[in-house]
């Protein structure tokens, strides 16, 4: 396995910048975000570290020159929008620059997008696959075209109130997992599997690496601190930032010795990246810097 992060985090530093720091820290890849061109719509979306829609052959090479120099590779390119928007004008946005995102990462050599398949937030699971069996069929036939893999985060995007009551992301759970992989059946469609999703919804974040191991493209380490006297006071029914927060790999309750274990029964060997959410480390850019320098030191432990 490599370990490497995603490059969100550094949205005060240019491309350059950005893998510079990625290098200094011993890192062996970054999952690049590419958002649009400044469309900052939420925390940690609106990076864009490489200009995707206006990325030529030309700026590829020296993109992937400057990499190579640095000794870092690009794991994927990063961009999670909601390709299911009830507004379909921002719905086919999302879509449009996800064409853009496949395009690049076969200019790039790096093959692989990763992102969400979408949720209409007022719909129910049924309504939404039927959505996604609409939607879906036409991006990923094009990306096996372009010899691109898809790999969907299984993050619900259901954190806070504007995103009630069914979040924005229908990939939240193994049964969903199936249902919508018997929508799309595609060897290019798969997972980026991000296990603190799981600990706040109380669903097993080991058993499912087991069963979807052909599916994991790509693998993100978060971890989540659920404080149980929060949710005791405000219940499930509550928006999850109620009662969880974001955590640096080691200080929330993801259990890593078991997690990279259960990757390494699987014969996982590819790309693992660190994604810092932590508002704890954010007072300043070195403090950002700093949580970097502490996941990638903790998470050595495990993937060297």
């Amino acid at each position: 396995m490599k370990l490497g992060i995603v490059s969100a985090i550094f949205d005060q530093s240019n491309f350059e910048e950005m893998i510079d720091i990625v290098a200094e820290n011993g890192l062996d890849c970054v999952e690049v975000a590419c958002w649009p061109q400044g469309k900052a719509e939420r925390r940690y979306a609106g990076v864009s570290h490489i200009d995707t829609k206006n990325l030529t052959a030309e700026k590829a090479q020296e993109i992937l020159a400057y990499c190579k120099e640095r000794k870092v590779e690009i794991s994927a390119l990063a961009y999670y929008p909601n390709p299911l928007d009830e507004n379909l004008e921002k719905r086919q946005e999302a879509i449009d620059h996800l064409y853009s995102l496949i395009d690049a990462s076969t200019m790039l050599g790096v093959n692989l997008v990763t992102t969400f398949v979408g949720r209409m937030p007022s719909k129910s699971v049924s309504e939404n696959l039927e959505e996604i069996a609409k939607v879906w069929p036409p991006i990923v036939k094009y990306a096996e075209e372009k010899g691109v893999k898809i790999g969907i985060e299984n993050c619900p995007m259901l954190f806070t109130e504007d995103e009630w009551p069914g979040g924005q992301n229908l990939m939240t759970s193994p049964s969903n997992w199936r249902k919508i992989f018997d929508v799309i059946d595609s060897d290019n469609f798969g997972l980026n599997y991000d296990p603190s999703h799981f600990v706040w919804q109380q669903i097993d974040y080991i058993k499912p690496l087991y069963e979807f191991k052909d599916k994991i493209f790509h693998v993100h380490y978060k971890d989540i601190k659920v404080y149980q006297d929060k949710l005791a006071d405000v219940g499930v029914m509550a928006t999850p930032l109620e009662y969880m927060s974001p955590k640096l790999p080691g200080l929330g309750d993801v259990d890593w010795g078991k997690y990279v274990s259960a990757l390494t029964d699987i014969g996982y060997e590819g790309f693992t990246c660190i994604e810092v959410e932590d508002k704890a480390f954010e007072k300043t850019y070195d403090d950002v810097k700093k949580s970097v320098t502490l996941s990638t030191k903790y998470l050595r432990n495990y993937v060297i």
